[in-house]
């Protein structure tokens, strides 16, 4: 992975999308009961999304790394990066790592690209704009509302008020959680119990749900919100792991059960 392409393919255009991106500016109809729900605290805030999104993964993946090339035939080759050798297994999980967050990249770019094209209202639009307009005059009934004003200052809000769709914590959470899913699949065996992984991708996969779910107990989101960012989030992985990483193909970590540490390992090829 080229870390100027990354950088400036991906991580600018997310930069200028926070820093300077302006939703689109759509209306609103003063019946609409869906924009009339309460402002609610994140039961998942963003630093914790990104704290458990990126930081499973990564440590799972220097975990599983580590044990898989320790008694390896690699585990004696050296990679030489800015003129230094490293460990092969340090190698594998830049690699990994890196192709991980050049996914992340990708489906956040992508949530924000609708996010700011389509410009929908959240749920809680009245509660933190409390537009200018006096909604029980009947002139407005079944009438689409497009020059208002916002009595709420906060700037932060009156932008974060127009990005609902699609939702940003269930794309993110669904693409960091399926990769990881997909990654154990490939490269964890333990023969102790044919549970054991498939256990660990439930944990994945429930994570995400759980999170995506508190998007709409929050009123942070429309349902459909959630359902498509999930949607993205998991084919964005899928795409990943199947058609930008050898993950498929690589070699597979096997621990057995009730054995030595040198005896427990065996390497093998992912099926």
């Amino acid at each position: 992975m080229n870390f100027q392409t990354f950088f400036f393919s991906v991580c600018i255009p997310i930069l200028i999308f926070f820093v300077a991106g302006k939703p689109y500016e759509r209306g609103f109809y003063c019946d609409d009961e869906s924009l009339r729900h309460p402002y609610l605290d994140s039961t998942v805030p963003s630093w914790m999304l990104y704290t458990v999104g990126l930081g499973l993964p990564i440590a799972v993946i220097l975990v599983i790394e580590f044990l898989t090339y320790q008694n390896s035939s690699d585990s004696r080759i050296k990679r030489k990066i800015m003129s230094k050798k490293i460990p092969n297994w340090i190698w594998e999980c830049y690699r990994h790592i890196g192709i991980f967050g050049f996914g992340a990249g990708c489906s956040q770019l992508t949530t924000d690209i609708a996010k700011y094209t389509i410009g929908r209202l959240r749920p809680h639009f009245f509660d933190v704009c409390r537009p200018d307009i006096n909604c029980t005059d009947p002139k407005y009934k079944n009438i689409y509302i497009e020059n208002f004003n916002c009595q709420q200052k906060n700037q932060k809000l009156l932008k974060d008020m127009r990005l609902s769709f699609p939702s940003g914590h269930s794309s993110f959470s669904a693409y960091c959680m399926i990769f990881l899913a997909m990654y154990l699949q490939y490269k964890l065996t333990w023969k102790g119990s044919k549970l054991f992984k498939h256990v660990l991708q439930y944990t994945c996969l429930s994570l995400a749900f759980y999170t995506a779910l508190t998007r709409i107990s929050d009123y942070k989101h429309h349902w459909s919100d959630v359902l498509a960012g999930s949607i993205q989030g998991t084919v964005v992985a899928i795409l990943i792991v199947v058609y930008a990483s050898d993950i498929a193909r690589a070699t597979t970590f096997k621990l057995t059960k009730n054995s030595s540490y040198n005896d427990g390992i065996n390497m093998g090829n992912a099926l």
